[in-house]
């Protein structure tokens, strides 16, 4: 019966092999010895967990091309949640992020860790992602770049903001206007019964949607928005990297 039970458990959980998936690790920690535990993200796969074994052993050249924000060809071999790396290859030229531009990146990576889950595919988001990482690199503005990338995921992952339409009435948003964002409905008018609560303008709405934040007060309130949202989506839980760019006073 054992035999039975254990071949019944092969045939319905069969172990996958995957060659040269397009994929940047988010996350690695040490494991035993000389292996690390890796969550990467991939483009066809989504959120995967391999182990790297042997790869920190003094010279080896596989470790050292395991780091977050380069891209990378990796194959793995497994069945579960928990694969084993069986090759790496450099995908391109790794992104030298330093500063705030380095927390920003390990951000966007805790943020996936946090909302993906596990062989949840999202080729649309993973290539948001890695052109996030092009633009933090080049670009002077991160906080536009930031917003951007939290559009996307939102989208991406089914909880897409509802940006030109006012979620009560179903009327085009007014610029004009000033608005509070339900997380679990969207935009309603502001009105004397919201209090203290966080408020954005209907320009701001209309320049997330349409990519298009530049000004200081639409980036402001944008950044506040998101903030709410992935908070509400997270259940509160904080983020480290968000605790950690307010005490090094990149924000």
């Amino acid at each position: 019966m054992k035999g039975r039970c254990k071949a019944w458990a092969t045939e319905m959980n069969p172990e996958h092999r995957v060659r040269l998936q397009a994929a940047c690790v988010l996350h690695h920690r040490p494991y035993r010895n000389t292996s690390k535990l890796l969550e990467v993200f991939s483009r066809d796969f989504g959120r995967i967990g391999l182990v790297a074994r042997g790869v920190r052993r003094g010279r080896s050249a596989t470790g050292s091309l395991l780091q977050p924000f380069a891209p990378l060809l990796l194959s793995w071999s497994g069945r579960g949640e928990l694969c084993s790396l069986t090759g790496v290859e450099a995908g391109g030229r790794a992104h030298p992020l330093t500063g705030p531009k380095l927390i920003c990146g390990f951000y966007m990576n805790e943020v996936l860790l946090r909302l993906l889950h596990r062989g949840d595919p999202h080729p649309r988001l993973y290539d948001a992602y890695t052109g996030s990482l092009m633009r933090l690199e080049s670009e002077q503005n991160v906080e536009s770049v930031l917003r951007r990338f939290e559009r996307d995921l939102l989208q991406e992952i089914g909880y897409g903001l509802s940006l030109e339409h006012e979620a009560d009435s179903g009327e085009p948003i007014d610029p004009a206007v000033l608005y509070i964002y339900r997380p679990d409905a969207g935009p309603v008018r502001k009105s004397r019964g919201h209090g203290d609560e966080a408020v954005v303008h209907g320009q701001t709405l209309l320049e997330i949607a349409a990519d298009n934040l530049s000004e200081g007060r639409s980036l402001r309130e944008a950044k506040s928005l998101m903030r709410g949202v992935i908070d509400y989506h997270l259940g509160g839980k904080p983020l480290h990297t968000r605790s950690f760019y307010w005490q090094k006073s990149f924000q």
